[in-house]
Protein backbone atom coordinates (compact mmCIF):
# COMPACT_ATOMS: atom_id res chain seq x y z
CA UNK A 1 0.00 0.00 0.00
CA UNK A 2 1.22 2.97 -1.33
CA UNK A 3 0.41 6.88 0.35
CA UNK A 4 -1.37 7.77 -3.07
CA UNK A 5 -3.54 4.96 -3.23
CA UNK A 6 -4.57 5.18 0.68
CA UNK A 7 -5.23 8.79 0.10
CA UNK A 8 -7.29 7.88 -3.00
CA UNK A 9 -9.22 5.17 -1.22
CA UNK A 10 -9.73 7.23 1.78
CA UNK A 11 -11.36 9.86 -0.19
CA UNK A 12 -13.53 7.44 -1.89
CA UNK A 13 -15.20 6.74 1.54
CA UNK A 14 -15.40 10.37 2.04
CA UNK A 15 -17.61 11.03 -1.23
CA UNK A 16 -18.95 7.95 -2.09
CA UNK A 17 -19.34 6.00 1.54
CA UNK A 18 -20.82 2.19 0.36
CA UNK A 19 -22.63 2.64 -2.50
CA UNK A 20 -25.11 -0.09 -2.30
CA UNK A 21 -24.65 -1.07 -6.16
CA UNK A 22 -21.11 -2.18 -5.21
CA UNK A 23 -20.69 -5.99 -4.96
CA UNK A 24 -18.92 -4.91 -1.25
CA UNK A 25 -16.31 -7.80 -0.04
CA UNK A 26 -18.20 -8.13 3.24
CA UNK A 27 -21.65 -8.71 1.81
CA UNK A 28 -19.83 -11.43 -0.09
CA UNK A 29 -17.96 -12.82 3.15
CA UNK A 30 -21.49 -12.92 5.03
CA UNK A 31 -22.61 -15.37 1.94
CA UNK A 32 -19.74 -17.10 2.50
CA UNK A 33 -19.66 -17.29 6.14
CA UNK A 34 -24.28 -18.22 5.84
CA UNK A 35 -23.51 -21.43 2.72
CA UNK A 36 -20.35 -22.69 4.75
CA UNK A 37 -22.60 -22.58 8.50
CA UNK A 38 -24.84 -24.32 6.56
CA UNK A 39 -22.45 -27.39 5.13
CA UNK A 40 -20.62 -27.57 8.41
CA UNK A 41 -22.71 -27.87 10.97
CA UNK A 42 -25.09 -30.36 10.16
CA UNK A 43 -21.54 -32.44 10.36
CA UNK A 44 -20.60 -31.19 13.83
CA UNK A 45 -22.47 -33.72 16.34
CA UNK A 46 -19.88 -32.67 19.44
CA UNK A 47 -18.71 -29.56 21.07
CA UNK A 48 -15.21 -30.78 20.23
CA UNK A 49 -16.84 -31.33 16.52
CA UNK A 50 -18.62 -27.39 16.88
CA UNK A 51 -15.24 -25.86 17.63
CA UNK A 52 -13.22 -27.82 14.58
CA UNK A 53 -16.11 -26.73 12.14
CA UNK A 54 -16.15 -23.06 13.48
CA UNK A 55 -12.42 -22.51 13.30
CA UNK A 56 -12.46 -24.90 9.35
CA UNK A 57 -14.73 -22.06 8.64
CA UNK A 58 -13.08 -19.10 10.02
CA UNK A 59 -9.61 -20.25 8.26
CA UNK A 60 -11.37 -20.39 4.98
CA UNK A 61 -12.82 -16.73 4.92
CA UNK A 62 -10.08 -15.13 5.97
CA UNK A 63 -7.62 -17.27 3.88
CA UNK A 64 -9.81 -16.69 0.55
CA UNK A 65 -10.05 -12.62 2.00
CA UNK A 66 -5.58 -12.01 2.33
CA UNK A 67 -5.74 -13.91 -1.00
CA UNK A 68 -8.01 -11.46 -2.58
CA UNK A 69 -6.04 -8.47 -1.65
CA UNK A 70 -2.84 -9.63 -3.40
CA UNK A 71 -3.07 -8.90 -7.08
CA UNK A 72 -1.22 -5.68 -6.95
CA UNK A 73 -3.00 -3.47 -10.08
CA UNK A 74 -3.36 -0.19 -8.64
CA UNK A 75 -7.07 0.43 -9.42
CA UNK A 76 -8.19 -3.16 -7.85
CA UNK A 77 -5.73 -2.04 -4.72
CA UNK A 78 -7.98 1.15 -4.09
CA UNK A 79 -11.04 -0.07 -4.55
CA UNK A 80 -10.54 -2.98 -1.87
CA UNK A 81 -9.00 -0.40 0.38
CA UNK A 82 -11.81 1.75 -0.16
CA UNK A 83 -14.29 -1.11 0.57
CA UNK A 84 -12.72 -1.72 4.04
CA UNK A 85 -13.68 1.91 5.35
CA UNK A 86 -16.78 3.36 6.96
CA UNK A 87 -16.24 6.93 7.60
CA UNK A 88 -18.75 8.33 5.51
CA UNK A 89 -21.87 5.26 5.92
CA UNK A 90 -21.21 5.84 10.02
CA UNK A 91 -21.22 9.31 9.93
CA UNK A 92 -24.50 9.85 7.60
CA UNK A 93 -26.30 6.58 9.35
CA UNK A 94 -25.45 8.48 13.07
CA UNK A 95 -26.84 11.62 11.62
CA UNK A 96 -30.26 10.36 10.53
CA UNK A 97 -31.11 8.96 13.50
CA UNK A 98 -30.10 12.72 14.91
CA UNK A 99 -32.18 14.66 12.36
CA UNK A 100 -35.51 11.91 13.01
CA UNK A 101 -34.87 12.56 16.86
CA UNK A 102 -34.58 16.53 16.43
CA UNK A 103 -37.91 16.54 13.77
CA UNK A 104 -39.62 14.48 17.48
CA UNK A 105 -40.16 11.97 14.90
CA UNK A 106 -38.91 8.66 17.54
CA UNK A 107 -40.61 6.34 15.18
CA UNK A 108 -38.32 6.85 12.44
CA UNK A 109 -35.45 7.60 14.68
CA UNK A 110 -36.30 4.19 16.30
CA UNK A 111 -36.50 2.37 12.79
CA UNK A 112 -32.84 3.88 11.68
CA UNK A 113 -31.59 3.36 14.32
CA UNK A 114 -32.19 -0.49 13.84
CA UNK A 115 -29.92 0.11 10.67
CA UNK A 116 -26.57 0.47 13.07
CA UNK A 117 -27.35 -1.44 16.23
CA UNK A 118 -27.94 -5.00 16.87
CA UNK A 119 -30.42 -4.23 19.28
CA UNK A 120 -34.12 -4.21 20.15
CA UNK A 121 -35.03 -0.08 19.18
CA UNK A 122 -38.86 -0.32 18.79
CA UNK A 123 -39.34 0.64 22.48
CA UNK A 124 -36.53 2.98 23.24
CA UNK A 125 -37.33 6.93 24.60
CA UNK A 126 -35.06 9.54 22.96
CA UNK A 127 -32.04 8.89 26.27
CA UNK A 128 -31.81 4.99 24.99
CA UNK A 129 -31.50 5.93 21.34
CA UNK A 130 -29.03 9.11 21.85
CA UNK A 131 -27.28 6.46 23.80
CA UNK A 132 -27.15 3.46 21.17
CA UNK A 133 -25.73 6.09 18.47
CA UNK A 134 -22.94 7.57 20.97
CA UNK A 135 -21.99 3.68 21.54
CA UNK A 136 -22.05 2.76 18.11
CA UNK A 137 -20.08 5.56 16.98
CA UNK A 138 -17.46 4.60 19.55
CA UNK A 139 -17.57 0.91 18.90
CA UNK A 140 -17.53 1.27 14.96
CA UNK A 141 -14.58 4.10 14.94
CA UNK A 142 -12.74 1.12 15.38
CA UNK A 143 -14.41 -1.09 13.78
CA UNK A 144 -15.15 0.92 10.56
CA UNK A 145 -11.95 3.26 10.68
CA UNK A 146 -9.04 2.91 13.08
CA UNK A 147 -8.59 -0.95 13.09
CA UNK A 148 -9.52 -0.85 8.96
CA UNK A 149 -6.64 1.79 8.35
CA UNK A 150 -4.12 0.12 11.41
CA UNK A 151 -4.26 -2.92 9.02
CA UNK A 152 -3.80 -1.20 5.90
CA UNK A 153 -0.36 0.40 7.36
CA UNK A 154 0.64 -2.59 8.90
CA UNK A 155 0.16 -5.37 6.03
CA UNK A 156 -1.77 -3.94 3.28
CA UNK A 157 -4.76 -4.15 1.34
CA UNK A 158 -4.38 -8.26 2.75
CA UNK A 159 -4.23 -7.72 5.72
CA UNK A 160 -7.15 -4.84 6.07
CA UNK A 161 -8.91 -7.78 3.85
CA UNK A 162 -8.12 -10.03 6.39
CA UNK A 163 -9.44 -7.97 8.84
CA UNK A 164 -12.82 -7.66 7.68
CA UNK A 165 -13.56 -11.15 7.07
CA UNK A 166 -12.44 -11.75 10.60
CA UNK A 167 -14.76 -8.53 11.77
CA UNK A 168 -17.92 -10.26 9.89
CA UNK A 169 -17.28 -14.04 11.18
CA UNK A 170 -17.58 -12.54 14.65
CA UNK A 171 -20.37 -10.47 13.62
CA UNK A 172 -22.41 -13.25 12.43
CA UNK A 173 -20.94 -16.22 14.23
CA UNK A 174 -19.47 -15.34 17.62
CA UNK A 175 -21.82 -14.59 20.18
CA UNK A 176 -21.91 -16.01 23.25
CA UNK A 177 -25.05 -17.56 23.08
CA UNK A 178 -25.64 -21.71 22.89
CA UNK A 179 -25.84 -22.08 18.81
CA UNK A 180 -22.45 -20.73 18.50
CA UNK A 181 -21.25 -21.23 22.07
CA UNK A 182 -18.44 -23.77 20.20
CA UNK A 183 -19.04 -23.41 16.51
CA UNK A 184 -17.69 -19.60 16.78
CA UNK A 185 -15.50 -19.42 19.56
CA UNK A 186 -12.27 -19.13 17.37
CA UNK A 187 -14.10 -16.11 15.22
CA UNK A 188 -14.66 -14.25 18.53
CA UNK A 189 -11.25 -14.99 19.96
CA UNK A 190 -9.46 -14.01 16.30
CA UNK A 191 -11.83 -11.03 16.52
CA UNK A 192 -10.44 -10.03 19.67
CA UNK A 193 -6.59 -10.15 18.98
CA UNK A 194 -7.30 -8.30 15.54
CA UNK A 195 -8.96 -5.41 16.93
CA UNK A 196 -6.76 -5.23 20.84
CA UNK A 197 -4.30 -2.57 19.19
CA UNK A 198 -6.76 -0.40 17.04
CA UNK A 199 -8.74 -0.70 20.40
CA UNK A 200 -6.82 1.16 22.28
CA UNK A 201 -5.77 3.44 19.53
CA UNK A 202 -8.97 4.20 18.95
CA UNK A 203 -9.51 5.09 22.58
CA UNK A 204 -6.40 7.35 22.26
CA UNK A 205 -7.72 9.30 19.08
CA UNK A 206 -11.17 9.53 20.63
CA UNK A 207 -9.20 11.57 23.91
CA UNK A 208 -7.19 13.32 21.73
CA UNK A 209 -10.41 14.28 19.68
CA UNK A 210 -12.12 15.10 22.65
CA UNK A 211 -9.73 17.99 23.56
CA UNK A 212 -9.73 19.68 19.68
CA UNK A 213 -13.01 19.91 20.36
CA UNK A 214 -12.59 21.55 23.68
CA UNK A 215 -14.08 18.28 25.70
CA UNK A 216 -12.64 16.72 28.50
CA UNK A 217 -9.65 14.60 27.16
CA UNK A 218 -8.19 14.40 30.11
CA UNK A 219 -11.12 12.62 31.45
CA UNK A 220 -12.17 10.18 28.60
CA UNK A 221 -8.56 9.10 29.42
CA UNK A 222 -9.05 8.50 32.90
CA UNK A 223 -12.32 6.69 32.06
CA UNK A 224 -10.92 4.37 29.87
CA UNK A 225 -8.30 3.13 32.10
CA UNK A 226 -11.48 2.86 34.74
CA UNK A 227 -13.81 1.50 32.82
CA UNK A 228 -12.45 -0.06 29.66
CA UNK A 229 -12.29 -3.55 31.10
CA UNK A 230 -15.66 -3.95 32.36
CA UNK A 231 -17.22 -4.56 28.98
CA UNK A 232 -18.44 -7.51 27.95
CA UNK A 233 -16.08 -7.21 25.10
CA UNK A 234 -12.10 -6.41 25.67
CA UNK A 235 -11.92 -4.38 22.92
CA UNK A 236 -15.52 -2.48 22.65
CA UNK A 237 -15.49 -1.29 26.31
CA UNK A 238 -12.17 0.68 25.37
CA UNK A 239 -13.00 3.14 23.08
CA UNK A 240 -16.94 3.60 24.52
CA UNK A 241 -15.48 4.27 27.99
CA UNK A 242 -13.23 6.71 26.28
CA UNK A 243 -16.39 8.40 24.52
CA UNK A 244 -18.34 8.40 28.03
CA UNK A 245 -15.74 10.19 29.61
CA UNK A 246 -15.34 12.72 26.47
CA UNK A 247 -18.83 13.83 26.67
CA UNK A 248 -19.68 13.39 30.42
CA UNK A 249 -22.35 10.94 30.17
CA UNK A 250 -22.89 7.63 30.85
CA UNK A 251 -22.84 4.38 28.72
CA UNK A 252 -23.30 0.68 28.80
CA UNK A 253 -26.45 -0.53 30.97
CA UNK A 254 -29.14 -3.17 29.89
CA UNK A 255 -30.11 -3.58 25.89
CA UNK A 256 -32.28 -6.12 24.71
CA UNK A 257 -31.84 -8.53 22.13
CA UNK A 258 -34.85 -10.55 20.77
CA UNK A 259 -37.17 -9.44 23.47
CA UNK A 260 -34.38 -10.64 25.97
CA UNK A 261 -32.34 -8.55 28.00
CA UNK A 262 -28.89 -8.22 28.11
CA UNK A 263 -27.78 -6.41 31.32
CA UNK A 264 -23.90 -4.66 30.77
CA UNK A 265 -21.45 -2.79 32.71
CA UNK A 266 -21.87 0.83 33.12
CA UNK A 267 -19.28 2.77 31.83
CA UNK A 268 -18.95 6.47 33.48
CA UNK A 269 -22.08 5.39 36.30
CA UNK A 270 -21.60 9.14 37.58
CA UNK A 271 -22.05 10.23 34.06
CA UNK A 272 -25.89 12.15 32.93
CA UNK A 273 -27.58 10.87 31.03
CA UNK A 274 -26.97 10.94 26.99
CA UNK A 275 -28.96 13.73 24.83
CA UNK A 276 -29.28 14.51 21.08
CA UNK A 277 -27.04 17.10 22.01
CA UNK A 278 -24.58 14.20 23.00
CA UNK A 279 -25.17 12.52 19.52
CA UNK A 280 -24.31 15.36 17.79
CA UNK A 281 -20.96 16.13 19.55
CA UNK A 282 -20.11 11.97 19.24
CA UNK A 283 -20.60 12.48 15.22
CA UNK A 284 -17.43 15.31 15.46
CA UNK A 285 -15.98 13.46 17.94
CA UNK A 286 -15.35 10.68 15.49
CA UNK A 287 -14.98 12.57 12.35
CA UNK A 288 -11.96 14.16 14.02
CA UNK A 289 -10.71 10.43 15.29
CA UNK A 290 -10.69 9.40 11.19
CA UNK A 291 -8.62 12.19 10.49
CA UNK A 292 -6.36 11.15 12.83
CA UNK A 293 -5.97 8.11 11.97
CA UNK A 294 -5.72 8.49 8.52
CA UNK A 295 -2.67 10.90 9.59
CA UNK A 296 -1.17 8.25 11.53
CA UNK A 297 -1.72 5.69 8.59
CA UNK A 298 -0.23 8.28 6.09
CA UNK A 299 2.67 8.35 8.15
CA UNK A 300 3.98 5.15 8.62
CA UNK A 301 3.41 4.25 5.01
CA UNK A 302 5.24 6.58 4.50
CA UNK A 303 7.92 5.99 6.66
CA UNK A 304 8.00 2.61 5.10
CA UNK A 305 8.92 4.22 1.56
CA UNK A 306 11.67 5.77 3.31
Amino acid sequence: MTPLRLTLAYALDLVAGDPQWLPHPVRIFGKLIQAGERWLRPRARTPGAELVAGATLTASVVSLAWMCGHPRAAGWQISLAWTTLATRNLLDESRSVIRAMEAADLVLARRRLARIVGRDTADLNETEIARAVIETLAESACDGIVAPLFWLAAGGVPAAMAYKAINTLDSMIGHREPRYLYFGRVAARVDDAANFFPARLTALAIAAAADVHRLNGTRSLAIWRRDGHRHASPNAGRSEAAMAGALGVRLGGTNFYDGRAHHGAILYSEGRPATIHDAKRAVKIVATVSALAFGAALLVLARKRR
